[in-house]
Order: structure tokens, then sequence, then C-alpha cells
């Protein structure tokens, strides 16, 4: 009897979705442990930050970050594998799995934080499951967690008056164009899900299916989304598996790959530039919006540096047609842009084994006790 994963994380989060949608569908045995003080203290000690989801084996490791725990899970899982057989449609799928989860996550938390009625849907939600059980009003809770999410994740990530419209757009590109894909097919490869079908479910599934204002737009304006939402999280490989995925780049990815050239690729090479600066914030301009201040990543310099290390690895045929594609897009250029990439970022190369590195680094690292000391009793 294989003994489940212990999955921590939440049932509003980005990350866990998407890792959860990959379990599902290789039937991978997980207990789901709900996040809450004292597991976000567990988190901590075993992986040595905050970060959803985090995974404990059964022989104790634990592992962070939803692309590497995916990638190592198809070495211990590999049938049916999601990873397309074709080494540049390989090539590509991470690609536009790197999007989903890198450049989607901006407008999914502004949709989150930035519209009343999501706020405060989510804030409620939220309170009770981070801050549960603590001797606290929950109109305080509701109140912490929507200005901590508000001001690390929307203003802290540049989204402000001047690039708000920008945000809100990104999403709705992305539906133009998946509504588009899924008129035609089941999964963006053909008759089952692929890595870039569970990278799409990332921001999709429990940000802009669930929350109030962007699932509104995406039952109306795009209800193939919406049902490839739904197909996607009901997916099993047992009644899927034998069915084949489509071993070349469709022509309908084109739009992806033009979006996030202009938009992804554009943000981890400004973001590179800074961190080889030195720089702890850096302005970064996406179709004409420059969105200001955003936190430099170390985790986004790896992200780039690992497309190109799967590009490199690539035989002389397959990195052809990758490149050909890319230059017909606008995405080969912002890939090569900044040379010299040095995040720091996983030196021993153990990921998903090795310890987490944040995104935001001026995230407050105890929430929880912050909030206890705003509203303790006077004694």
């Amino acid at each position: 009897m294989i003994t489940p994963l212990q999955v921590y994380g939440s049932k509003h989060s980005y990350f866990t979705g998407k890792l959860e949608t990959y379990l599902r569908y290789k039937e991978i045995a997980y207990d789901f442990v709900a996040l809450a003080p004292e597991t976000g203290k567990v988190m901590r000690a075993g992986t040595g930050t905050f970060q959803l989801p985090s995974v404990q084996l059964a022989d104790g490791r634990w592992m962070t970050d939803s692309t590497p725990m995916i990638a190592w899970l198809e070495t211990q899982f590999p049938e049916p594998a999601i990873m397309p057989t074709d080494p540049a449609t390989r090539f590509v799928s991470l690609l536009v799995e790197d999007f989903a989860d890198e450049w989607l996550w901006r407008p999914a938390m502004h949709y989150r934080w930035s519209y009343p009625d999501d706020r405060y849907v989510l804030g409620n939600r939220l309170g009770r499951e981070i801050l549960g059980g603590r001797p606290l009003p929950q109109g305080g809770r509701r109140k912490f967690i929507q200005q901590r999410q508000l001001g690390i994740f929307v203003r802290g990530d540049g989204v402000d008056r001047v690039t708000r419209r920008h945000a809100d757009q990104a999403y709705v590109r992305s539906l133009e164009v998946l509504q588009a894909i899924f008129e035609q097919r089941p999964f963006l490869l053909g008759e089952r899900p692929s890595i870039a079908d569970i990278g799409f479910m990332g921001p999709m599934f429990r940000h802009f299916a669930q929350d109030p204002t962007p699932a509104h737009l995406m039952a109306e304006e795009a209800p193939a989304v919406w049902e490839w939402v739904a197909r996607s999280w009901n997916a099993r490989a047992v009644r899927l598996g034998d069915r084949s995925l489509i071993d070349e780049v469709p022509d309908d990815w084109d739009p992806i790959l033009r979006e996030s050239a202009a938009t992804h690729l554009e943000m981890l090479d400004a973001n590179a530039q800074a961190h080889a600066a030195g720089a702890d914030h850096h302005d970064c301009t996406v179709q004409g919006v420059t969105y200001r201040d955003v936190p430099t990543s170390a985790y986004r310099v790896w992200c780039l540096e690992q497309l190109r290390v799967r590009f490199d690895e690539l035989d002389a045929d397959a990195a052809v047609t990758v490149q050909s594609r890319l230059e017909r897009t606008g995405a080969w250029e912002p890939l090569w842009r900044t040379g010299g990439l040095a995040s720091g970022h996983d030196p021993d190369t153990t990921a998903p084994f090795c310890a987490g590195t944040r995104v935001y680094p001026s995230e407050r690292p105890d929430p929880v006790g912050h909030l206890r000391r705003r509203y303790r009793r006077p004694s």
C-alpha cells in the first residue's frame, strides 16, 4: 500500500489547486492538510519558509514549488505522462506553463483583492482559515487579511490606478485565447491533460473560476474555458490515460506565445536585469504600461535559467523547430536578451527538495502573531 502524500495547502490557493489537479488526474494518493496557524508552523519547520503548497513524503522529506514537484512526481509515477514526447512540443509546453504560473499570478491576485466583492468574500474565508480559533473578531480578521494581501500582492506588485486596466485585460485576453482553443478540443494538446493544462489550472481554477468577479466574466464570455476548468478537475488517468497528446505545437497556440513574449518574458528579463544590478525593486514595462517598484525575485531569475537549460538540452532538430516558432511569435529575443544569469536558487540542483525562495521578500513572516498583538486586550 502506498502511503499518501501529505499536501499542506489551502482550498483558495493558486498553486495548491494546480498541484491537486495533477495529483487527482494521475490518481496519486494524498491527504490534504488544511492551512491553519498550527500547520503553518509545521511547514516552516519542514521547509524553512511558508509556501503553499508544501508536501511531506512518507520518508519525512519535504518538497516545495509546484513545477519541480510535478517534475519529480513524473519520475515516480510516469504513466500516463503529462509531458509531450516530442522535445520541441515539450519545451513550448513548459514555456506556456511558466507563463501561466508567473505572469497570470498578477491579474489573479488583482481580481481577488482589488474588487470589493471579491475582497470581502476571500477576506472572510481566508480570515477564518488562517486565523480561525483565535480570540479575535471576524471583522478584524477579514480587514487584516484584506489589507495584507492588497498591500503585498497587488499594490506591492505594481498594480495601481495606472496599471489596473492592463491587469484586468491580461485575464480577458487569456480567456479569449483559451476559449478559441477549447471550442475545438477538450484540452490544450488534445484528448487528455498535459503540463500546459496543469499550469493554467493554477490561475484559472481556484482564482478566476471561483472568485466572484472573474468567475462571472468566465461564465459569460468564455463558457468553454469554464467547462475546461471542471473537465480538468474531473479528469482521471484511468479514463483518459490511453489517449495520445498532440506531438506538435498547434497553430492556435501562437496567441499564447505572443502574449507570453510581450508580458511574461519581458517581466522575467526586467527582473533578471534588476537582480544582476543588486536592486531590491525595479520597474517593468509591459505592452507600453509600466509597473513600478516591483519586488526583484531570485526565484524568477531561476525560472528564466530553467527555460534556457531546457532549451540547451534539445537536440539540433528540436532546437531549430523551437527557435523558429519563438522567433515567429516574438518570444525568442526576450528569452535570451540578458546574459550572465545567477539566481542563487537551488545551487545544488535538488529541487523540489531545496529550500524555498520568497518571491515577495516584504511578506510579513508572522501575520498571526502581528494580528494577535494588534487585538490584544489590555491587562
